[in-house]
């Protein structure tokens, strides 16, 4: 069985950070999200990865390099435009052949094992298996419609869903959804739909297999996501210090410390992962926060936010909280108070000046 991984798109929904990077490369607990797939289906056995890709291309594969940090190869294939989850599949056709393949979106995030899905595939056969999880908007994803445990209908972000069964992004198929995607048209958003491919496999009475997820799973594609997926990571964090805690400051709870991070007259209150080459000093850093390599945090707090590499927060004079800052961000307080003030405000409306 090969591995397909979907790395490319334009992640509209994480602006500004994809303005510079790719949506799938962003860090939760400070591993690009891809990873995590690319971890799962290594330890399913898979070695051999395609890996699809779209206009920030060279940064994935940079990334990633030729996969032996994992023990596994990985094949880099270039889609001209993001048309759907079937164009991906019919773009990595020479990379596939006629070999089982698992097909991972590069920024979904789940906690479930791999291995229980290959080997039920491998043992049963069917065409395709599918990963379904209830939601409370199925309107936003591909929903599955159930009958005495069969999945009889498949319809891609159904303005009336007829079912709360949301598709999550793993696919299992063999040779024979290649032929269904020969012939399929584009819907009505202009894509070629893997839920319209695996209908028709459906319609031509192949057998399509269905698992309800037994752990989390999250799309990262939204901020909001991206904070939530990191904290579900960190929730399984186990604490070790690789840097240094003068004795004015206290950790408190399971904290990762990198090498050569230093952490002076602060508190970190856990779960917590800094990177290495950090500095934490006379600050505050609370629960479910990442900060990677290379950052400096000096008299701020903050708390629940992803930190990505070398940002520099200094004095800032409110907490921060909910926040995602991409690489390289620079938040500072401003000691020079403004000579003038300019308002424009509507009828009863009200003004606190600091």
């Amino acid at each position: 069985m090969k591995g397909l991984i979907l790395a490319g798109g334009k992640g509209t929904r994480l602006r500004p950070i994809t303005f510079s990077m790719a949506k799938q490369l962003v860090p939760v607990a400070n591993k690009p999200v891809v990873e995590y797939g690319l971890e799962a289906m290594a330890a399913a056995g898979i070695r051999e990865f395609g890996v699809i890709t779209g206009d920030t291309g060279p940064e994935v594969e940079a990334a990633l390099g030729d996969g032996s940090r994992w023990g596994v190869s990985i094949t880099y294939i270039p889609q001209d435009a993001p048309r759907g989850l079937a164009h991906a599949v019919q773009t990595a056709l020479p990379f596939l052949g006629e070999s089982d393949f698992l097909m991972y979106l590069g920024d979904n995030l789940i906690k479930s094992s791999l291995q229980r899905l290959v080997d039920e595939f491998q043992a049963h056969r069917p065409a395709a298996t599918i990963l379904l999880t209830p939601v409370s908007n199925p309107s936003d994803f591909g929903v599955a419609e159930m009958e005495d445990g069969r999945v009889t209908r498949l319809e891609e972000k159904p303005a009336e869903p007829r079912s709360n069964l949301a598709l999550v992004g793993v696919y299992l198929f063999d040779r024979r959804v290649h032929e269904v995607i020969q012939r399929l048209k584009p819907s009505r958003r202009g894509e070629y739909e893997i839920t319209d491919a695996i209908q028709g496999l459906i319609d031509e009475g192949h057998t399509v297999r269905s698992h309800i997820v037994d752990g989390w799973w999250k799309d990262t594609g939204t901020v909001e996501a991206m904070l939530e997926a990191n904290r579900l990571i960190l929730e399984d964090l186990v604490g070790r210090l690789d840097g240094e805690v003068d004795e004015r400051s206290s950790l408190h709870g399971r904290v990762v410390l990198g090498a050569g991070s230093r952490v002076l007259n602060s508190v970190v209150r856990g779960p917590v992962v800094i990177g290495a080459g950090c500095h934490i000093e006379d600050s505050y850093v609370g629960p479910f926060t990442a900060i990677d390599d290379g950052s400096r945090v000096v008299r701020t707090e903050l708390e629940y936010s992803i930190v990505m590499r070398d940002c520099v927060l200094e004095g800032l004079p409110h907490r921060l909280e909910g926040s995602l800052l991409g690489r390289g961000v620079s938040a500072t307080a401003s000691t020079a108070r403004p000579r003038t003030l300019q308002l424009v405000m509507g009828d009863n409306s009200s003004a606190v000046i600091p």
